[in-house]
C-alpha cells in the first residue's frame, strides 16, 4: 500500500509541472548588421543571392554559399574568392 500511495504521490507533482507558463527563451538577434561594412565614404555589403535578389545573403562556409530561402548553392571557387574579400 505504501508503494501505490508513492505513485499517486508522483504522478500528482509531474502534472503540477505542466501547469502554469513555460518560461521564456531569449532568442538571439538578427546578426544582419555583420553583412555590412563602412570603409570611408563607401557601404561594402555581402555576397546576395542571384534568385532572391538584395536583402537575402548568401552563408559561406569553406567550399560554398548557400541561400537559405531558395536553397540557392554555390560551389565556384572563383565566387568564393569574391565573397571573401
Amino acid at each position: 500500500m505504501a508503494e501505490e500511495e508513492k505513485r499517486g504521490e508522483e504522478e500528482k507533482k509531474k502534472k503540477k509541472e505542466r501547469r502554469g507558463k513555460k518560461p521564456h527563451k531569449n532568442k538571439p538577434s538578427s546578426k544582419r548588421y555583420n553583412k555590412y561594412k563602412i570603409e570611408g565614404n563607401e557601404l561594402k555589403r555581402e555576397r546576395n543571392c542571384p534568385r532572391c535578389g538584395p536583402g537575402i545573403f548568401l552563408m559561406k562556409t569553406k567550399n560554398r554559399l548557400y541561400c537559405g530561402k531558395c536553397h540557392y548553392t554555390s560551389f565556384d571557387k572563383e565566387e568564393l574568392e569574391k565573397a571573401n574579400k
